[in-house]
């Protein structure tokens, strides 16, 4: 007995589902491989000699030019697209205006906060007081600021892989956007970390922080997640992903690049918007 006739021009729906099966399987391999592809950059960032240049290497302006323009064109975007989750959900965020923007400036000052923390911890004039404001700063140890720093970069990071499983807009296109913008950031953010703390966040840090990515992809993998918790955390990503791009590119001993950063920022933003 036939249980299906097709139609000219109608895929059966065994074609359907096998079609959406292979497309369901391209995405996941290529989000594993994007995940190990951020991991790697921790692990080899520190083989590109060409990016400890003074004044501030144009490489590193435009990778900070390109993170900015996915968080204003693209990322920023779907977060207000998401604010929607959280008015339906029904929880006190819901009540508050601009509640997702909010978000995104916690995250903003969140991340200010654990930089201000690291810089005055590993600036020896600031550890005893001579340079703070006041000398009121507590002496700390540079270990322990190390943990700390490379602590919230390891969280920073883990976001960042659940988010490469779960975004807001699903597809091949946005998977391969969100990657190369992340890519691009994490090298400018692994510079500033060897910056601040040396040898001891080559030997420790970027193993932490590798990890840390394929740790949150893993998560996100064998973790559902709702619309209303998808939406904070893409807004607070892109409040930490705004203040760490700007501290980098208003560096206090290098001069900053900015046609660099111009550059890259529109380079990405017209393929973005062609996309």
């Amino acid at each position: 007995m036939e249980l299906w006739s097709a139609t000219a021009g109608q895929p059966s729906p065994i074609d359907i589902l096998s079609t959406s099966s292979a497309a369901f399987g391209i995405v996941d391999a290529l989000t594993a491989t994007f995940a190990i592809g951020l991991a790697l950059v921790h692990v080899f960032a520190g083989r590109l000699r060409f990016l400890e240049a003074i004044p501030r290497s144009r490489w590193l302006s435009v990778a900070g030019g390109v993170s900015v323009a996915y968080i204003f064109v693209h990322l920023l975007p779907e977060v207000g697209a998401a604010a929607a989750a959280i008015d339906e959900s029904g929880t006190v965020l819901a009540t508050v205006d601009r509640h997702v923007y909010l978000v995104t400036l916690a995250g903003f000052v969140v991340f200010y906060g654990l930089e201000r923390f690291a810089v005055i911890g590993t600036d020896a004039d600031d550890a005893t007081g001579t340079e703070t404001d006041g000398g009121d700063e507590p002496e700390r140890s540079p270990d322990d600021v190390f943990w700390v720093h490379a602590s919230s970069f390891a969280a920073y990071n883990a976001l960042i892989g659940y988010l490469l499983v779960h975004r807001e807009e699903p597809g091949v296109a946005s998977l391969t956007f969100f990657f190369v913008a992340m890519a691009l950031h994490f090298v400018v953010n692994d510079f500033g970390l060897r910056e601040h703390h040396g040898r001891i966040y080559h030997r420790y840090g970027r193993w932490l922080l590798a990890a840390a990515v394929l740790l949150g992809a893993t998560v996100g993998y064998v973790t559902p997640v709702s619309e209303f918790v998808l939406a904070l955390l893409l807004a607070f990503l892109g409040g930490g992903v705004i203040l760490n791009v700007i501290k980098e590119e208003l560096p206090s001993k290098r001069r900053s690049r900015f046609w660099a950063f111009a550059v890259g920022a529109a380079a990405y933003t017209l393929l973005l918007l062609a996309a």
